[in-house]
């Protein structure tokens, strides 16, 4: 059973679609006033004064009454005597534990990052003034007038949208109305002009802003505001950015056309939204911060729906290529991790398993855990058997991963990066850029430059003529780091704000700096499996010599013996020079202490 409850007009309550007849106006003054309070306790003296301005005799026990038939009305069906759930009593008072109030769903719609679509399914809501019938209620004012103010935000977003969308002739009629009935709106005056300009109406666009100037001059004394005056004088010499671009049209026209075309619940839209975060998320910067901030939603949306398959899909086709081994926001890696472990007993289609399989890899990089490990070579080992090149592909990537639960395996990465290089011929270019990249490093480990060069000089070349421009950042580093150069690692540094890949970021100049002996820096006490494993192992070793801490020099010795034939370099970002170096300075510091 679910209880819907309307405030966006009319208070009223509907079960299961049908709205409940609530018996008189002291049941609903009831309602709308537990609702008004979200949850809190409100105690029955509190209801008294609320519900009469001079309380007659008995109104405690009225007020006993019409909660006892409110919740007759909201739980029909609860069987006598058993604790209510919605409407209940506590310490002196009652408290609504609503879940779905219009005006909550409101208030979240406006206040996110809504669609054209979406704005006016919420602005459909409203069936008159907010808490109608209690407009004299003290209790109501502020409540009332916040959703007032939200209401005319959001009328006011949704011709933003519109014009956004390129739809402005749409939004005149509507911002029209708009301002006659709330003149002391200036966004408003000012999305009325630019909707008229921009649709071919440059004299009534002058005359909408002309009218702002006499009501606020003459009524309220003041001049208007700055964003005002600026688009007369814009509108007056045809600016160039009062229109959007062409490219923009075509784009937000595309996108009107979809939100008209699919319902917002379609299961269609979840799985093509998560289509469009993948590529969203291969321009970085902002729009890897977007794809990022809506993907795990729209996990959490496939499982509500409680169809796994579904949710496999919406998880596992979001096959963005990775090449750096710390996520850029562990909470919600977790989050998609565990979501994968929950759909993965109810998947039994190969490509699904694997595809859930390689998006737990690939999520868990950088944890000392062995699930990625295994999850990545089960993937692989599916996408083998299938044949399927763009599986395989995405299982490798999760395999590079995990590639670093101990040092010296340079060679392995090597190999990976070659076969993502020679998948690429099937697949798109972003595949070949990762391969790249991979093997930019693993050359970089193994001490071989002139190879690692190569890499770098093809990893530029796809990234411009594809447009890829996350690759620069890579490539630009890298040369820095071969440069050995500080000024070379600040302007590379610098094309890191921005760049969306805050696991990148972090912490990297001030080791780069480090690396050149230009600055401290503290080693972790216990390096993690990712590309600066072999670095960080080599600065505990340089700390433990300087300490004679036998135990750490010890351990580090241990570490660090499989990469004797390595460079910690395996980043391709920062050096630490040649492993062997470090052995031997642990070797004579054990045997001289």
């Amino acid at each position: 059973m679910q209880v819907v409850f309307g405030v966006l007009g009319p208070v009223t309550a509907w079960r299961d679609g049908v709205e409940l007849a609530l018996k008189g106006p002291r049941h609903r003054a009831v309602l709308a006033r537990l609702i008004v309070a979200r949850g809190r306790v409100v105690p029955v003296d509190s209801l008294v004064a609320d519900l009469w301005t001079v309380p007659p005799d008995g109104a405690t026990s009225a007020v006993r009454t019409f909660v006892a038939a409110l919740r007759r009305a909201l739980e029909p069906d609860r069987p006598p005597r058993s604790p209510a759930r919605l409407l209940v009593t506590e310490g002196p008072g009652y408290a609504l534990r609503a879940t779905d109030v219009d005006a909550w769903r409101f208030e979240q719609a406006v206040a996110g990052t809504a669609t054209l679509q979406e704005l006016e399914e919420a602005l459909s809501w409203w069936r008159g003034p907010a808490y109608a019938g209690f407009a004299d209620a003290p209790w109501a004012h502020a409540e009332r007038s916040r959703l007032t103010e939200l209401r005319l935000t959001a009328v006011e977003r949704h011709a933003e949208a519109q014009l956004a969308l390129g739809l402005a002739a749409d939004a005149v009629p509507t911002l029209d109305a708009h301002v006659t009935e709330h003149p002391w709106r200036e966004d408003a005056w000012r999305l009325l002009a630019l909707a008229l300009y921009r649709s071919d109406r440059q004299g009534d666009a002058l005359a909408v802003l002309r009218n702002a100037r006499t009501l606020l001059v003459e009524q309220l004394g003041v001049d208007p505001s700055p964003a005002l005056q600026r688009l007369e004088t814009d509108i007056l010499n045809q600016a160039d950015h009062l229109d959007p671009t062409p490219a923009g049209n075509v784009w937000a026209q595309a996108t009107a056309a979809y939100d008209r075309a699919v319902p917002t619940s379609a299961r269609a839209r979840l799985e093509s939204t998560v289509g469009l975060l993948r590529n969203l998320a291969l321009t970085g910067g902002s729009g890897l911060e977007a794809a990022r901030e809506h993907r795990l939603a729209a996990i959490t949306a496939a499982e509500e729906l409680g169809d796994p398959e579904l949710t496999a899909r919406v998880i596992g086709l979001y096959d963005v290529p990775a090449i750096w081994t710390r996520s850029d926001d562990q909470e919600q890696a977790d989050a998609i991790v565990a979501a994968a472990a929950r759909t993965l007993p109810a998947i039994t289609q190969p490509a699904a398993r694997a595809r859930l399989l390689a998006t737990v890899a690939l999520e868990s990089r950088g944890c000392n855990s062995t699930r990625g490990l295994a999850a990545a070579r089960e993937a692989v080992d599916i996408a083998r058997r299938l044949e399927d090149p763009a599986l395989l592909a995405f299982a490798l990537n999760g395999l590079f991963m995990h590639t670093f639960y101990r040092a010296g395996l340079a060679p392995e990465r090597d190999k990976i990066g070659r076969e993502l290089i020679a998948l690429a011929d099937r697949l798109d270019p972003a595949t070949a850029v990762l391969g790249h990249l991979i093997r930019l490093q693993a050359r970089s480990a193994l001490g071989d430059f002139e190879g690692a060069d190569e890499h770098a000089r093809a990893a530029d070349e796809l990234s411009k003529r594809f447009e890829l421009p996350l690759v620069a950042v890579f490539t630009t580093w890298y040369r820095a780091m071969r440069a050995a150069d500080e000024s070379a690692y600040r302007e590379a540094a610098a094309l890191l704000d921005g760049a969306g890949m805050p696991g990148l970021e972090q912490g990297l100049l001030p080791l780069a700096l480090h690396s050149l002996g230009l600055a401290p820096a503290t080693p972790p006490d216990e390096p993690r499996p990712d590309l600066l494993l072999e670095a960080h192992w080599c600065m505990i070793a340089r700390q433990a010599i300087a300490r004679h801490d036998h135990a750490t020099m010890q351990r580090a010795l241990d570490a660090l013996t499989p990469a004797a034939a390595e460079h910690a370099a395996g980043s391709g970002l920062v050096t630490f020079g040649p492993i062997s170096q470090y052995l031997e300075q642990l070797r004579q510091g054990l045997m001289r202490d």
